[in-house]
């Protein structure tokens, strides 16, 4: 009897089996299944920044998708947006210390799917997804804003926890994932001319490179180098043995600083917008591209003569998009230009926009 239940079980689960893989994926659910997301920081004393929404072929926006889907804000600036399988995942940072937090929300609806506060999240910055994990740069508590409290944050998917905060002294920032190493750099307020690599694996630090400048990791191109911002300098290092095989300077004048970089979709052309400030402290300066083969940067011929506070490309449609904050208290807009670089549109946005996300 139980031979045979056991030959009626396996083939009622080979029937089953064979059925499933003959069916296709169902598509998903909700009201934001295919668009453009926006991270917003907001203004950081009112703590109103937000994820906006648009399909992309619309021209308006969701200033604040979470608020609609919630029914409440996330009380703080948005410092960056990602998502991985049905999970998204937010990083929240709130001028009131210790209210700072992951949000965790559904891909597709933007429910709210819980978070992760302090102490565990302090100061968040950005985020990348590898597998199951999440790794969250974060400045830690900072009270003193010497940017000696910073770590890495990581954070297991499934259970939604922190299992383990990796120190970075002088306040972790960007990251860039490649082939099991995690390349970390710092923010542009410290000294910390210091690339960190990790290894995600075992989650644990094996190199600390010393650089000319503050570090930004960029990306990594379509020969699989991996390109690295260091003060006025842009770097080709070798991902396996962490040399630098090539250094193209960013000009000569040190107080001009080169900030959003991002990559085009064949991983050969880098942009990025070089930043000045003027007796004010109100920033303003040009976007430039070059290609990865390039000897030199020429910053002569700017690709778009314009400052933005965010630059990514559309994978799907090569279009780049790029951030125009007007203040810290209005509307900002998306911009969306060609590769030539002529203007397509734009769109009004959340305040303060910096980043985009494609899905």
């Amino acid at each position: 009897m139980k031979r045979q239940l056991a030959s009626s079980l396996a083939v009622v689960f080979s029937t089953l089996a064979v059925w499933s893989c003959n069916q296709s994926d169902p598509a998903p659910k909700g009201d934001y299944v295919s668009g453009v997301f926006v991270s917003n920081l907001g203004n950081f004393l009112q703590n109103n920044g937000g994820v906006s929404y648009f399909a992309r072929e619309n021209n308006t926006a969701t200033a604040d998708v979470f608020a609609a889907a919630n029914g409440t804000a996330l009380k703080g600036g948005v410092q960056d947006y990602t998502a991985s399988e049905q999970q998204g995942i937010i990083l929240v940072d709130n001028s009131v210390a210790g209210q700072d937090k992951v949000q965790f929300v559904e891909r597709y609806t933007f429910k709210d799917e819980g978070t992760i506060g302090a102490p565990d999240i302090e100061n968040p910055r950005e985020v990348v997804i590898v597998g199951r994990k999440a790794y969250v740069s974060c400045w830690g508590t900072n009270p003193d804003y010497k940017y000696s409290t910073g770590y890495i944050a990581v954070i297991d998917l499934t259970t939604k926890k922190v299992t383990k905060k990796i120190d970075i002294a002088k306040g972790p920032e960007n990251l860039v994932y490649n082939a099991g190493k995690l390349f970390v750099g710092t923010t542009t307020y410290t000294d910390g001319n210091i690339l960190t690599v990790i290894n995600t694996n075992t989650d644990a630090v094996t190199q600390s490179i010393p650089m000319e400048g503050v570090v930004t990791p960029i990306g990594v191109d379509a020969n699989g180098k991996v390109w690295v911002n260091a003060g006025i300098k842009a770097l080709r290092v070798n991902p396996e043995s962490l040399v630098t095989e090539a250094t193209l300077a960013i000009g000569t004048d040190a107080t001009k600083v080169p900030e959003s970089f991002t990559m085009s979709n064949d991983m050969k052309t880098i942009y990025f917008v070089l930043t000045a400030y003027d007796a004010n402290f109100n920033p303003f300066g040009k976007t430039y591209k070059f290609n990865i083969t390039d000897s030199q940067i020429d910053l002569n011929k700017p690709f778009i003569s314009r400052y933005f506070t965010g630059l990514t490309i559309d994978p799907t449609q090569g279009l780049l998009y790029a951030a125009v904050t007007p203040s810290s208290t209005q509307a900002g807009y998306a911009v969306r230009y060609r590769g030539d670089g002529n203007v397509v549109d734009s769109i009004k946005v959340g305040i303060s926009p910096n980043g985009f996300f494609f899905q």
